[in-house]
């Protein structure tokens, strides 16, 4: 705390504390008016499923604010920083810090400090709260909101393992069943089993698969041996879940890291082509919050001049980039979800690019 207090000044606290304190301010505003709008748009479907007002809360907006707040971000980091550095401008408190001695770069660092604490914030609720979150907001959506939105999935291929295909005609995410399922083992090039059931059941007790009217063919050279499970049932476990045949887009921001990371490993063997959308996620986990240091530069560098016309200005030129990069953003994602572009790629991209401008306006910055 004595290494602190020696080197922050009186002005990075008052620059830290505006920072912060109009961050915050400007993101709850803004998050309250998305859940007024929210709740009327959605009033229906609450009233329609019979939903207590508690239940609205505990399963819908504990988990849909979280997800706001990480949205909302970077477009309220960066209206923040215009606001009050723009203010500081027009009320002519910059001139007499940098009069004094004080370096551009050492004038940044209260800003980057503050830039700092958003990114650890929003890099910790990426990693450890949203994943837990959005699967409240995620379920409650699909259960009560998208009520019209199909719950099957068709004509599923699957590699499980070096060996194992497995074949489904559809999967029913509602009732956690699937029809006319097959699945082949193979030795090498040459079939060594092949099992036939015309229903497929997740049993969530026993955390298992139950076959139902079942038949397998074992096949050793010119020997086969055929086991008629005809009007029987068989309990069976392989290495797939219910979620990974979901019909829902939402499902991978309901991953903990442990678990994304687990399915990145299985598809590479699987190969159901979603590595780009699994890859998406777990990169946009750890690089999204570097935009806090980029918007930071470019809202500094952008408002810290004293312009005719007050704060307007840079306030409006502000809101217009902070858009143009949430747009990128999903620009970005589209092509590498869509369009086969890196994953990696299409996560930095927004972040370099917005950074160079940063390090150009900078470099145009009044010192």
């Amino acid at each position: 705390m004595k290494l602190l207090r020696g080197r922050i000044k009186i002005i990075d606290w008052y620059i830290i504390s505006k920072y912060l304190g109009t961050f915050l301010y400007t993101l709850t505003l803004f998050v309250v008016i998305i859940i007024i709008f929210d709740l009327s748009e959605k009033l229906d479907d609450f009233l329609k499923a019979n939903l207590t007002f508690w239940q609205v809360v505990s399963l819908y907006y504990a988990g849909s604010i979280p997800f706001y707040v990480n949205m909302l971000s970077p477009l309220i980091n960066f209206i923040a920083v215009i606001f009050f550095t723009a203010k500081m401008a027009d009320q002519t408190e910059i001139v007499p810090i940098l009069s004094g001695g004080v370096s551009f770069n050492r004038f940044l660092a209260p800003y980057f400090a503050s830039a700092f604490i958003i990114f650890a914030a929003n890099l910790a609720a990426n990693l450890y709260i949203l994943p837990y979150t959005n699967q409240l907001k995620n379920s409650f959506e699909n259960t009560y909101v998208k009520t019209n939105a199909s719950v099957n999935k068709r004509d599923i291929h699957m590699k499980l393992d070096d060996k194992t295909y497995i074949y489904m005609d559809y999967f029913n995410n509602a009732t956690k069943v699937g029809t006319k399922f097959s699945l082949d083992n193979f030795k090498g090039d040459t079939l060594t089993k092949k099992l036939v059931a015309e229903e497929i059941r997740w049993d969530s007790l026993k955390r298992n698969w139950k076959l139902s009217n079942y038949s397998i063919r074992y096949v050793n050279g010119l020997k086969e041996t055929f086991v008629n499970g005809t009007g029987k049932t068989k309990d069976t476990v392989l290495d797939m879940r219910p979620n990974d045949f979901s019909a829902f887009d939402n499902i991978y921001e309901n991953l903990s890291n442990k678990e994304l990371s687990e399915k990145i490993r299985k598809e590479k063997i699987r190969g159901t082509g979603i590595m780009n959308d699994l890859l998406f996620e777990q990169y946009k986990r750890y690089f999204h919050p570097l935009s806090a240091f980029v918007l930071t530069l470019i809202g500094v560098a952008l408002s810290s001049r004293k312009v005719r016309g007050g704060v307007g200005l840079p306030l409006g030129i502000g809101i217009l980039l902070s858009f143009a990069y949430i747009v990128f953003n999903q620009f970005a994602k589209m092509f590498s979800l869509k369009g086969g572009a890196p994953p990696l790629f299409a996560v930095i991209a927004p972040t370099l690019i917005f950074g160079l401008l940063g390090l150009y306006l900078l470099k145009k910055a009044p010192k």
